[in-house]
């Protein structure tokens, strides 16, 4: 089943479908089970279809269950399985008949570590989900020996030592290089070291009826095409300019000319109709000329530019500002207007300093913007990225994308985050967040009623990943590393027009 067809639930959610599976629609645990282990041997034909001795790694929970159901089917099917149950055999319930089935047909297990002899690939239904402490002996060591075999790991519903509710390592995680996940999604594949251990995933919802989902509140929303199309649509042929939204981005201290004038040529791809970039005059000239649709205001500290601000639909700050008497002059300048804003980079330092509630503003800080803003440290926003994520939100009443790997979108009405699938390690480089800001900037200033601050930075964050695997996988290109951010410019015109 496509991920995107079903919700992204938290942990103890995905236990209360099960429960009401059973309970509403006729569902036996144990039949859930059976279908739960057919999903998995049914991947590892897909994945690994010459396959022919398999290690299956249990548990002594309903994870373990799972396995010993793909043990059973894969003995069944003339494959060498051996089954190693480092933490013993389940105690009873549906994984000890499991279990017992495997048996019956002749099954054998082995209670002792993890060895890998003569195996293929390794199964992992060891733990499961609902971590809630850190791990030891036997346990860990079990899951550091299925890392250190150098064997591919398909993981059942979790590679084992993932809270999955948070994308936190307990200590360690099996590193799968594929993960079959049942019922929904749980948030942890996507936050934390989540992305790095999932693999390629694949959702099963076990026959489970829609019906049951009705009542569960997602985690996450993926960002779905609709919402791009809905928010980026068809122009008239009677547009002009003017329709098309006025940007002011404000940045560019001394020396620091490049981030401003990716940000004023990504605000242009991403359609803007004006664009106006208010510098250090230093920097006016050569940015008016290698980009000569981009309007170059040089301000040497003399003279306000109010008027100039209030002039634009949106008015985005920080690509390269500094922090500087000039930079800080400009802030309160752009904090004191009337338009939306779009603040990044020193900006978000700035504001750090000097936290505001404003209400309507996009902030786009990464981790290290994050801690800064809320006072704490990179390790505390990435071990818990979305309660990082409604932080800010509360803080500062804005809407707010927490970037990097699996960005996050919220805001003060958004009830489930937006999550962003797409994007590349290649666009982790210098100049990449400057880019995000000019698109944000631009997409807002396009709309004619800004009703939905978070929906305009969700497709912004979308138009940017998508311009991003564009850039590092078009024919024309060589991949993921060296990829810069300049090179999304010419892909943002194909992302924008979905």
């Amino acid at each position: 089943m496509n991920a995107n067809d079903l919700p992204i639930l938290a942990t103890a959610d995905v236990r209360s479908l099960d429960a009401t599976a059973i309970r509403d629609f006729g569902l036996s645990g144990l039949e859930l089970m059976t279908r739960a282990g057919r999903c998995l041997v049914d991947r590892i034909a897909q994945l690994w279809p010459s396959a022919r001795t398999v290690q299956v790694v249990v548990g002594p929970g309903n994870n373990g269950g799972d396995g010993y159901v793909a043990a059973r089917l894969l003995h069944e099917q003339g494959i060498a399985v051996r089954v190693v149950a480092p933490l013993g055999l389940p105690s009873g319930g549906d994984a000890w008949a499991a279990c017992a089935a495997y048996r019956a047909v002749g099954g054998v297990i082995d209670e002792g570590g993890v060895q890998c002899g003569d195996s293929e690939l390794i199964l992992d239904a060891f733990l499961g989900t609902g971590l809630s402490r850190d791990l030891s002996g036997l346990a860990l060591a079990a899951i550091e020996a299925m890392n250190a075999s150098g064997l591919p790991i398909l993981a059942a519903d979790t590679p084992s030592g993932l809270d999955t509710d948070r994308g936190v390592a307990r200590p360690r995680v099996v590193q799968a290089a594929a993960t079959v996940t049942f019922g929904a999604e749980k948030p942890g594949f996507h936050l934390g070291v989540g992305p790095d251990c999932v693999g390629q995933l694949s959702v099963e919802n076990l026959g489970i009826p829609m019906r049951a989902y009705a009542s569960m509140q997602p985690v996450l929303r993926v960002i779905p095409a609709a919402l791009v199309a809905s928010v980026l649509p068809k122009r008239k042929r009677t547009a002009h300019k003017g329709d098309h939204g006025r940007v002011v981005i404000v940045g560019g201290g001394p020396g620091m000319p490049g981030a401003v004038r990716l940000a004023g040529e990504a605000a242009l791809r991403a359609g803007a109709g004006l664009v106006t970039i208010v510098t250090h005059p230093s920097h006016a000239a050569s940015i008016a000329m290698s980009r000569p649709e981009l309007i170059c205001v040089g301000l040497d500290g003399s003279g306000s530019v109010r008027a100039l601000l209030e002039s634009a639909d949106v008015v985005a700050i920080g690509p390269g500002l500094g922090q500087t008497a000039w930079a800080r002059d400009l802030f309160a300048e752009a904090l004191d207007g009337s338009r939306p804003l779009v603040v990044d980079a020193d900006a978000l330092n700035l504001l750090a300093q000097s936290p505001v509630r404003r209400g309507n503003w996009i902030l786009t800080p990464h981790p290290g913007e994050a801690a800064r803003l809320l006072g704490c440290s990179i390790a505390e926003v990435q071990v818990d990225r979305l309660g990082a994520l409604a932080a800010l939100v509360s803080r500062y009443d804005a809407t707010v994308v927490l970037k990097g790997a699996r960005s996050l979108v919220g805001g003060p009405q958004v009830i489930a985050p937006w999550l962003c699938r797409d994007g590349n390690p290649g666009m982790a480089t210098a100049g990449m967040g400057d880019v995000l800001t000019g698109i944000v900037a631009a997409i807002a200033a396009q709309q004619a009623s800004l009703q939905s601050l978070a929906d305009v930075a969700a497709v912004s964050v979308q138009v940017h990943a998508s311009a991003g695997d564009l850039s590092a996988y078009a024919e024309a290109y060589a991949g993921e590393r060296g990829l810069l951010a300049g090179d999304l410019l010419a892909n943002l015109r194909r992302a924008v027009n979905p």
